[in-house]
């Protein structure tokens, strides 16, 4: 499980989040173990786009998000649930990815199905923002899983804000049960039909 190389956010965030579907959220517990989950929906902001948090100014809550790429960027929504985003593109241009959704093996299906759901998970609070998520701490993000070499992935508009609702910046694992919402008519799979990682990584 090693890390994702730092390259690979050096781009936009819109080009970023729907590569980052299937790969691994990552953190070493106290007791020396992996707590880990697949990425199973993201969404896209940028500082051009209104819902974006550095769309007005640059201040000390969000100045993470204006620094280099490959950094996990952690803000309080409503003043209760914590929310994990990965900076990306490039410096002095507020660019990130919200993770909305993770899948955990051997877990409920729901247990991380939002993004206050996941960071609460994950033990994840404001003292991890701007934590380098390439491994330099007990936190970091892993490459895809070979199973997702070509995940089938639903596009769609991003949910939870009040501006900028009809850009196409969210996507979603399609065969997971475990997505925050899904895009209207999309209806959720079977346990049949869905897919749940598994303990051997897959």
């Amino acid at each position: 499980m090693e890390p994702i190389p730092a390259p690979f956010f050096a781009r936009p965030a819109e080009v970023v989040g729907p590569e980052l579907i299937g790969c691994l959220l990552v953190k070493r517990q106290e007791d020396g173990s992996l707590l880990w989950g697949v990425i199973v929906e993201t969404e896209a902001y940028s500082q051009d786009d209104p819902a974006c948090h550095g769309y007005r100014r640059r201040t000390p809550q969000n100045e993470t998000l204006f620094g280099e790429p490959g950094r996990f960027y952690v803000y309080v929504s409503y003043g209760i649930h914590q929310c994990v985003n990965v900076v990306t593109d490039r410096s002095n241009w507020a660019n990130g990815v919200l993770l909305r959704a993770a899948a955990l093996p051997g877990e409920p299906e729901r247990v991380a199905a939002g993004p206050g759901l996941l960071a609460r998970r994950f033990g994840l609070t404001r003292s991890n923002d701007s934590w380098p998520v390439t491994g330099e701490h007990d936190l970091w993000l892993a490459p895809r899983l070979a199973s997702f070499d070509s995940p089938e992935l639903v596009t769609t508009t991003r949910i939870g804000i009040s501006q900028g609702q009809d850009l196409p910046l969210r996507w979603y694992f399609r065969l997971s049960r475990s997505v925050s919402r899904r895009a209207k008519g999309d209806r959720t799979p079977s346990l049949s039909q869905a897919w749940f990682p598994s303990p051997e990584f897959g």
